[in-house]
């Protein structure tokens, strides 16, 4: 019988999100009633209540050193690790993130198994992630911003909201102005904006009828191939770019000059040139007002975002008369949209999907004795660094990283 713990988020502030909705929790017992036991860490910040996963079968505790499974959604803070347990959640430590090089020295001491979300991989595709949350949330919160930065609509903020169905209860009557619209992106991110777009009954366009503006709300969605230009004038191709990003520049001018408000959905790496530079926010043909940059990487695709915003206070500005930080909603400010954790703001849409892509993807695979997709994402193995991972030996084993 196989003991699966869902703990609680004790990374504050409290996630409220969960890796399995009391629905998924039913369905699992009822598939495998006598391989699987559920237990469920008491907490008052989960979305879901004590007495829904009760009701759904499973048991309320407060101590899981029973179980042999640990499911969360983010890093553990050290001090609520248990001692030579298997845990599955986001450890962002695969890139060596200096805020969890603590966490995963621990892990090691405590002799843990760490299985990390982001690296369950089949076919060469992620099988689990919020990505498209983080999408849709994202999206709306680029519109919710430019309403209040241009006055013409006002919508409610998304975390007071329910469910999806209550965010597109918000746009979907909205008689937008005539504003231009970028979505940049491929994956889910960029498809769960794309959702949200069409939900606001926005008009899609190709890109050049795009860059020949028109007296009614629409947007663009650009891929990779729509934007890098290979330096020696070959054409686009995708295997080369992704293996070779230096070889690149980007075209992104046209799209700036015609462009009110742009989502950013797209993956990058810091060999990937920028959308544009700091500078170029200066000049007389940078339209951009507000950029919901949900891919938020500091200093990065989008070199204005200079630090992640939260739910709270979800919006930073930058002057682009002085080039420098600003508050946000001001005559020279371009506003950013830069909330790190969108997916919280729609936690019970975003657990579902998520329980159920673990449910039915990843489960299965830890029913059988062997597994390569789990094999794969074991960063640690009783407290060792498999051998895929050892790259980051010096990060396990070595000093502290400033940060």
């Amino acid at each position: 019988m196989l003991k699966i713990g869902i703990i609680k988020e004790n990374k504050q502030p409290a996630d409220k999100r969960a890796p399995l909705t009391p629905d998924n929790c039913s369905t699992l017992l009822k598939t495998s009633p006598s391989q699987i036991e559920i237990w469920v860490e008491h907490s008052l910040d989960r979305v879901f209540t004590d007495e829904a996963y009760q009701q759904a079968g499973c048991k309320i505790t407060t101590d899981m050193q029973h179980c042999d499974f640990l499911f969360g959604v983010k890093e553990v803070p050290v001090l609520y690790l248990v001692p030579n347990k298997t845990y599955f959640f986001f450890s962002h430590t695969i890139k060596q993130q200096a805020s969890n090089q603590k966490m995963l020295q621990a892990m090691i001491e405590q002799k843990n198994t760490l299985i990390d979300y982001e690296k369950l991989v089949k076919d060469d595709q992620r099988i689990l992630g919020f990505g498209y949350h983080a999408g849709i949330v994202g999206a709306y919160n680029g519109l919710l911003t430019y309403g209040k930065k241009t006055g013409p609509f006002e919508l409610k903020p998304a975390h007071l909201l329910e469910h999806y169905e209550s965010m597109v209860d918000q746009i979907k009557d909205i008689q937008f102005p005539a504003m231009q619209i970028v979505l940049t992106g491929g994956g889910r991110v960029a498809q769960g904006a794309l959702q949200l777009l069409k939900d606001a009954g926005i008009q899609q366009v190709n890109k050049d009828d795009y860059l020949t503006r028109q007296p009614n709300a629409q947007f663009v969605h650009l891929k990779s191939e729509d934007i890098y230009v290979s330096k020696d004038g070959k054409p686009y191709d995708r295997t080369h770019f992704h293996q070779n990003h230096q070889a690149y520049n980007i075209n992104f001018e046209p799209f700036y000059e015609k462009t009110d408000l742009m989502i950013n959905g797209i993956f990058w790496t810091k060999d990937m040139p920028s959308f544009f530079s700091k500078e170029e926010t200066a000049k007389a043909n940078f339209n951009i007002a507000v950029i919901a940059d949900i891919s938020c990487d500091i200093n990065g695709s989008i070199p204005i975002t200079y630090q992640a915003t939260s739910i709270e206070k979800p919006v930073i500005g930058w002057d682009k008369i002085n080039l420098k930080p600003c508050d946000p909603y001001t005559a020279n400010s371009i506003d950013i949209m830069a909330v790190s954790n969108l997916p919280c703001e729609l936690p019970k849409d975003a657990s579902a999907l998520f329980g159920n892509d673990l449910a039915t993807k990843v489960f299965p695979e830890i029913m059988n004795n062997e597994s390569t997709i789990l094999d794969d994402a074991t960063i640690l193995k009783d407290g060792k660094l498999t051998e895929k991972y050892d790259y980051l030996e010096q990060y396990a084993y070595g000093d502290l990283i400033e940060h």
